[in-house]
This record gives structure tokens, C-alpha cells and sequence, in this order.
């Protein structure tokens, strides 16, 4: 087996399927990328079991083969090249040798044949949807999954296709984003639960890339397709929690307040709150809004007072100030309106500005009860 290919499209590829790679795997052959080469053109896989990543390269071959290389001694050689030519053959030491403008270096391979095969989706259906879109929902939903493994349902992110829009929903219990496209539809219903590892994944790559995604899903799997990519990822199994049910309709008392300003001054006043509780107090009569915050235990306490446009009754609701703060770093836009009804039910933050026609973002988050 020989073939040859640009050192620095090798190592853009590696690094981009690289991030499926645990640092602790049951399966030594998965810390290894697998090369599949086929005349000219080398495939490019990284595997976890639960999620494989593949990308193509050209190279100058006229052979067939499959081998295993060690992914962590290959991506800190390659990002120690300057751009060139790097040809790669396979010796009779079951080494392959790399050779390079300046020398020649040994690596031993893995018969790719043990390789684990990506999971096969039958039976599928198919929506595609821009790289912008996705990655805004994505970048908008996946901070509010949650962490519990006893509850793996929320650990991902909800993707609920149908007929009048595609919603994209994540929650912890704690805090819950939906995002939804009304100008995007599917014909037929489908709902599936992707895991967050293969979701940061995808943000990461789609961030600067315009594109078409083609999302394969069946019942079991789904797959992201673009450019000479394929990503497929296991679902997560279990029944999505009824979101809508939790989400307040009724919300008299609402506040408009620019958002950056909000938000420097929940991170200040949050710093004086209580490291268990990071419970901040929103007073919001007329026209003005005061944050504060108390730490009993140390004696430190903060106050802010904001200018802001309010209608309702006079509130006082406490939040824990690291949802608040993720939630406004979700968002674009200069504006955000709180909804809110009582002081014991959730309040909900929405942009007013800076969202594209169709784009419809709620973000809820669940009150604390104040000291």
C-alpha cells in the first residue's frame, strides 16, 4: 500500500472527526483512525461505538487497503509540519513509514478490518436544513441539556419535525430552551433525542460553514451528511418529557431590558451571592429594575438598579444567576423581554430583536424561593 496526500488537508481532517475519540476507551483499536483507501480517494473515520465520524480526502493512489493508525501520535506529528507532500507506504516490519521533505518516520498499523463499521440507517427518512440554521439551534439549545445520568432523556437535545415547523427543545429541570423555524417543515412527523457529544461536534465544525445538512434518522440512528462528510450517531432511547405542559401561558407582568446591561449586572451582583444557592433577587416596580444579592454567611451583599420598560404588577423573584447568565449569553439580540406571572412559577426570556423571520426562541427558567 502506497499513497500520497498534503500534510496540512490530512491533518484539517483528522482534526475535525478527532473529537469522537474518548481518552479512555474499552476498545483499544478505537484509539486509532481508521485510513480506508480506494484508488484516489482515503476515507477518514474516527468511532466512539455510539458515534462515528468519516471525511474524505483526494491522495495520489492507485490501490486498495484499510488500516489503523494511532490518532494522538499522528495529530502531534502532523501539527508540527509546515504544508507538504507526505507519502505513506507500507513496509514488510507491519510498520507503515511516513516520508517527509526532512526524514522518514514509522508508525505500527492496525489491521483495518477490525475496525468497527458504522451503524447502517434503513427504513429513514430525510430533512435538510442549512448549516446556519443548525448551528443556531444547536448553539441556542445545548447549554439547558442536562448532566443526570439517571435521567439520559434530558442529557440531549429533543428534535421534533413535522408539518408546521422544526423544534429543537432542551432542559435540565432547572432551565429549558426551545427553539423553533416556522419557515421549515417536514411531511412526515418524526421526533428523536440527540446526545450532546456528537452535538457539540457538529457546532463546532458548522460555525463557519455554509452549507446543506442532510439529516438522515430512523428509529435507532441518525445521520448528518455534508461536503465529503458523514456523521452518525446512536439516539438516545426513552420518551422526551411533555415541555409544553411546563411552559407558562398566562404572563401579565412583563419587562423589557437591554440585554447586555442585564446581564453585566446579574454577573457583578451574582459574585456577592451564595456559592450553594447563586440566588439573585429581581425587584422590578415602574420603571426600574433592582438585582441584588446576599451572602449571610460572609456578610457581602450587592445591589444594582437598572432602567427598564415594565408592565404589570410590582415583583420580587429570585433566580439562581448562573441559569439567568447562560441564558442571556445564548442569545443575539440588544433586547430581551422577561415574562413572568408569580413569584413561584418559572419566568420566560425571549429576544426582541435579532431573530431571522420564522425564528422563534423561549427560553424558561425556574424561580428560587427567596431567603
Amino acid at each position: 500500500m502506497k499513497f500520497i496526500v498534503s500534510s496540512a488537508s490530512l491533518l484539517k481532517g483528522l482534526q475535525m472527526i478527532g473529537g469522537i475519540i474518548n481518552n479512555v476507551t474499552t476498545l483499544p483499536i478505537l484509539e486509532n483512525f481508521l485510513f480506508e483507501i480506494n484508488s484516489n480517494k482515503l476515507t477518514l473515520t474516527a468511532s466512539d461505538l455510539e458515534t462515528t465520524f468519516s471525511t474524505e480526502l483526494k491522495i495520489e493512489s492507485v490501490e486498495n487497503d484499510k488500516i489503523a493508525l494511532p490518532a494522538k501520535l499522528l495529530l502531534d506529528t502532523l501539527k508540527t509540519f509546515p504544508d507538504q507532500p507526505l507519502t505513506f507506504l507500507k513496509t514488510e516490519k507491519n510498520t507503515i513509514e511516513i516520508s517527509a521533505n526532512n526524514g522518514k518516520y514509522s508508525v505500527a498499523y492496525v489491521d483495518g478490518n477490525e475496525y468497527p463499521i458504522a451503524a447502517q440507517i434503513t427504513d429513514s427518512r430525510t430533512t435538510v436544513i442549512s448549516s446556519t440554521i443548525l448551528f443556531s439551534a444547536i448553539n441556542t439549545t445545548l447549554f439547558a441539556s442536562g448532566n443526570d445520568d439517571l435521567r439520559p432523556v434530558m442529557s440531549g437535545v429533543f428534535f421534533q419535525f413535522d408539518s408546521e415547523s422544526l423544534k429543537f427543545v432542551s432542559t435540565d429541570a432547572h432551565k429549558l430552551v426551545k427553539y423553533t423555524r416556522k419557515d421549515l417543515k417536514t411531511n412526515e412527523s418524526a421526533e428523536f433525542i440527540m446526545p450532546k457529544k456528537p452535538l457539540q461536534i457538529l457546532k463546532g465544525i458548522l460555525q463557519n460553514m455554509n452549507t446543506e445538512i442532510n439529516i438522515e434518522y430512523n428509529e435507532t440512528n441518525a445521520q448528518f451528511s455534508f461536503g465529503n462528510s458523514i456523521l452518525t450517531c446512536r439516539l438516545i432511547d426513552g420518551k422526551y418529557p411533555n415541555y409544553e405542559a411546563v411552559i407558562p401561558k398566562e404572563n401579565p407582568n412583563q419587562m423589557n431590558v437591554n440585554r447586555i446591561q442585564f446581564l453585566d449586572s446579574v454577573r457583578r451582583v451574582s459574585i456577592f451571592s451564595n456559592k450553594t444557592t447563586y440566588q439573585i433577587s429581581l425587584k422590578i416596580a415602574g420603571a426600574q429594575l433592582m438585582i441584588s444579592a446576599e451572602d449571610f454567611d460572609y456578610s457581602n451583599s450587592a445591589e444594582e438598579r437598572l432602567d427598564c420598560d415594565y408592565n404589570g404588577d410590582d415583583i420580587k423573584i429570585g433566580f439562581n444567576s448562573r441559569f439567568l447568565i447562560e441564558m442571556l449569553n445564548g442569545l443575539n439580540c440588544d433586547e430581551v423581554k422577561l415574562s413572568m406571572s408569580l413569584p413561584n412559577r418559572a419566568g420566560l426570556l425571549t429576544p426582541l430583536d435579532s431573530i431571522d423571520e420564522g425564528e422563534d426562541i423561549t427560553m424558561l427558567v425556574m424561580p428560587v424561593m427567596l431567603n
